[in-house]
């Protein structure tokens, strides 16, 4: 028994290892014959030469990580799937409102369009290092976190946690330093194929294990979709902070605009974003969901470790390794979408403007991103103490995602607001939320859900822009509505 466990162990290893290595091989063979000339356009944007499906590919994949598929499942409960299914919001507002501006203003990042707007760069600096703090403190340390539970979880405790978290870190950063966003892009397509597939393998298998039958002796709550009121999502908030959660993340993030800006035309990048919708409805939310409810049939409440546990159980040995390195690459490709995404920040947004001119970004980019991965590294034990990562990553979002968002509410939407108006506005809603985060809410103060405190701070941070700019400024804002979207208004700021 013992040497027929080992020679399973080894299969299950060595098809992971070869899964992996072969997701490299094709991620080569595609690029290899991509020509470089070192500028931000072609380290950043792929050359602006992605085509639909791999905008479609690298969208998907830089989202879909073991955020959602540990994370949610985590929670043993179907309730969560509305992060999905909301996204859709966010998906169709950046494809018929948000990637028509960034390319009318040839955006290399999101902050860009705030410095047009503006017309001042204070606020696209401020910006940048909110988005900059925020993937090396938040979405990279969480991504290798959740990638080597899920690895530790499959194969076992004899390895720990951060030999996977570093592990997956350093194959990520190599796709960054060496293939810049097409690379990530490339690989983010073949992964996703794989990962998607076998996904739903292990939600049919899952349901078989429980003869298709999850409602016997799984309590409602874990069931319903309409979501109570101490609920990880009160039904009303659907209507209320979720639409305006998704609209900052699909479509005034940078790790997901980039790879749309990375399209040669609208219309392309546009296709891209239609596909990633349609896989967003489709397959994603009951591959982030059902496995969990059935893990609490199977194994009771056990929190975080469920989907791996699950797989492990349901998959055999080889095909479990094959499930692994599939996840591996989802992981591998979210922390590469993101390093290159923050090194873009930097390297646009601070580096030029600070330190100086950049003749080569591709020997930029490869210094940054060591440093960047050894703080992501540095910052994974953080997050072993959370009781579920996905609650809070949300929370944790809502101090800059608000803010950020008012910004380009008042600048999309308003000319004449002085970029220190749009500072002011950000200050406030970052002071708001936290206020909100670590006294109102712990103390009872405030009984509000943090979602229905988004709303809140993103209505109070726009108006407090503007009243700092009609009251401390003197200048007047002008609402524009949606002229700028249709293309007739001026790209430029109106004059004092």
């Amino acid at each position: 028994m013992e040497n027929t466990g080992a020679i399973g162990s080894a299969l299950q290893i060595g098809v992971f290892a070869g899964l992996t290595a072969l997701v490299g091989l094709l991620t080569w063979w595609k690029v290899r014959k991509a020509k470089h000339d070192g500028s931000e356009q072609d380290v950043y944007l792929a050359g602006k030469g992605l085509s639909w499906l791999f905008v479609a590919g690298a969208i998907t994949l830089t989202n879909l990580s073991t955020d959602q598929l540990v994370g949610m499942n985590g929670n043993q409960m179907l309730l969560l799937a509305w992060w999905e299914i909301a996204g859709f919001v966010g998906l169709m507002a950046i494809a018929f409102v948000f990637v028509p501006v960034y390319y009318r203003y040839n955006c290399t990042t999101v902050t860009e369009l705030l410095e047009r707007r503006y017309d001042g760069r204070s606020i696209r600096t401020l910006i940048s290092a909110i988005f900059i703090a925020g993937n090396l403190l938040i979405y990279l340390p969480a991504a290798l976190y959740s990638g080597g539970l899920f690895l530790q979880s499959l194969f076992g405790d004899a390895v720990p946690l951060m030999v996977f978290a570093i592990t997956l870190a350093l194959i990520g950063a190599a796709y960054t330093i060496f293939g810049g966003l097409r690379a990530v892009a490339v690989m983010d397509t073949f992964a996703g194929i794989g990962i998607l597939f076998l996904a739903l393998v292990i939600v049919f298998l899952a349901l078989a294990a429980v003869d298709f039958d999850i409602v016997t002796g799984v309590p409602p709550e874990r069931l319903s979709m309409v979501g109570a009121a101490d609920s990880p999502i009160p039904f009303h908030t659907l209507f209320t902070g979720m639409a305006f959660i998704q609209i900052f993340y699909w479509s005034t993030n940078q790790n997901i605009t980039q790879k749309a800006m990375a399209a040669p035309t609208v219309r392309e990048a546009q296709k891209g974003v239609f596909a990633a919708a349609a896989v967003r409805i489709l397959i994603v939310p009951p591959i982030v969901v059902i496995p969990g409810v059935v893990a609490y049939k199977l194994f009771g409440d056990i929190g975080d470790v469920a989907y791996g546990r699950l797989v492990a159980e349901v998959l055999p040995g080889w095909l479990s390794g094959a499930f692994a390195a599939m996840v591996a690459a989802a992981v591998i490709t979210t922390f590469s979408a993101v390093l290159n995404s923050t090194i873009a920040l930097y390297s646009v947004d601070f580096h030029e403007r600070y330190v100086g001119h950049v003749t080569n970004h591709w020997r930029l980019a490869a210094v940054m991103s060591a440093l960047v991965t050894v703080v992501a590294i540095a910052m994974v034990p953080v997050f072993q103490n959370a009781e579920s990562i996905i609650n809070l990553l949300q929370q944790l979002n809502g101090l800059s995602s608000m803010p950020i968002l008012s910004a380009f509410i008042a600048a999309l939407l308003f000319r004449n607001v002085a970029a220190t108006s749009a500072i002011v506005g950000v200050v406030w809603g970052v002071a708001l939320y936290g206020a909100y985060t670590f006294w109102f809410e712990p103390s009872g103060l405030i009984a509000m859900h943090y979602i229905d405190f988004m709303v809140i701070t993103l209505v109070t941070s726009v108006l407090a822009a503007l009243g700092f700019n009609r009251l401390v400024l003197g200048r007047r804002a002008e609402f524009i509505g949606l002229a700028l979207f249709r293309g007739d208004e001026a790209m430029r700021p109106a004059a004092d």
